[in-house]
């Protein structure tokens, strides 16, 4: 049987959640039809997004639903950013280095193909953005569009300073977006006392079901529309809107927080214990509350993980791999650690499926896995002639 460590890169539906999708995927209706059918699905739809909104803090109006976190992302930073060059253009983004590739790609997409200037504000130690430089760079440039950060770091957990970063970038009249889809579900996440504009999250971090997530945007705020057609929701995202996965969104989103610190510490320390050298990375109190990130000196992380499960543990290294050829972090990168320090990472993160025997038989296998990936060391990345 296979221990399941990798929650933050999905988690199992939770049973009501599951209950709920079914049962609702039985009702027939188009949202958006007016006859007595359409308007029940109407009505299911909208009672997902009150639900919804309530756990976000913010109005339901507030509340558009997308296909996932990706999406979000794309169209709060496309969408803010086209909007703001419509009177006098502001074409540069303040990016918070070590961000989830949703957000580097879409701002490197903007800046190659629409010309944005894209200003990375760099992190500390602990992977939390600094804000002294994210204050020198809104001084230094008045044509800043807005800014982006994570709720919380999706490899190494450190929770960032949102609002802090909200009332820097409200003194410029620079708006800020944040990837909160890590966060959602550990955290309190409260839209209106943020200060944020938009907000991205997804519904399978949660227990909901893959395929549907949500862009939390002001109603002061204004974008761009990626994609055309019925306007359904408020002129932002066209397309029939999935009312079953909302419904299961929502039920996932209402389910009771569990505490799932005691378990992560449990691991922390057993790690510890069980691998001299390793190292804790990230913030190690202001973290995501079933993250537990950490390097091994000598070590391949996907090394690692292959041995890690074939004794049947699931985690994740949290790097890119690049056809076949390992690369070390950039989140870890943009903390100050080397190639070689960076590349010996795992992530292991609970969930609400997760027991202290599953903990306990990741500590079982882990030392023995080190010891073979250390004696294998680090993989050549250097492609062979003719690796296509």
């Amino acid at each position: 049987m296979t221990v399941y460590l990798d929650h933050a890169a999905t988690t199992p539906m939770h049973p009501a959640a599951l209950s709920a999708y079914t049962e609702a995927l039985g009702a027939v209706g188009n949202p958006s039809s007016i006859h007595s059918a359409g308007q029940s699905a109407r009505r299911v739809l909208e009672e997902a997004r009150e639900r919804v909104a309530a756990t976000l803090g913010c109005e339901p109006i507030e509340v558009v639903f997308t296909s996932g976190g990706t999406e979000s992302v794309n169209l709060a930073l496309k969408g803010l950013w086209w909007a703001r060059q419509s009177d006098r253009p502001r074409p540069r983004l303040l990016v918070a280095a070590g961000e989830h590739h949703a957000t580097v790609d879409t701002v490197e997409w903007l800046e190659r193909y629409e010309g944005a200037l894209v200003t990375w504000i760099p992190l500390d130690g602990l992977g939390r953005l600094r804000l002294d430089a994210l204050a020198e760079a809104l001084e230094a440039h008045d044509d800043v569009a807005l800014v982006s950060l994570l709720w919380a770091n999706n490899e190494v957990g450190t929770l960032q300073p949102v609002a802090e970063v909200a009332a820097l970038a409200e003194a410029h009249g620079v708006p800020v977006h944040s990837d909160a889809v890590a966060a959602y579900g550990q955290v309190p996440v409260d839209f209106a006392g943020s200060g944020l504009a938009a907000l991205s999250v997804s519904a399978h971090k949660i227990g909901g079901p893959i395929g549907i997530g949500a862009l939390v945007l002001s109603r002061t705020a204004t974008v761009v529309p990626l994609i055309h057609g019925g306007g359904q929701q408020r002129q932002v995202r066209s397309g029939t809107q999935d009312a079953p996965a909302a419904v299961a969104f929502a039920v996932a989103a209402e389910q009771p927080h569990t505490d799932y610190e005691p378990l992560r510490d449990r691991l922390i320390a057993g790690v510890r214990a069980a691998v001299s050298g390793a190292v804790l990375r990230g913030d190690p109190v202001d973290r995501l509350p079933g993250n537990a990130h950490f390097t091994f000196e000598g070590c391949e992380g996907d090394s690692l993980l292959f041995l890690l499960d074939a004794a049947g543990v699931s985690v994740s290294t949290g790097s890119a791999c690049q056809a076949g050829i390992p690369e070390p972090s950039h989140v870890l990168l943009a903390m100050g650690l080397t190639d070689d320090e960076a590349r010996g990472a795992l992530r292991m993160t609970v969930g609400h499926t997760s027991t202290e025997a599953d903990v306990d038989a990741l500590l079982a296998a882990l030392p023995d896995a080190v010891a073979r990936a250390g004696r294998a060391g680090y993989a050549d990345r250097t492609p062979l002639l003719g690796h296509r």
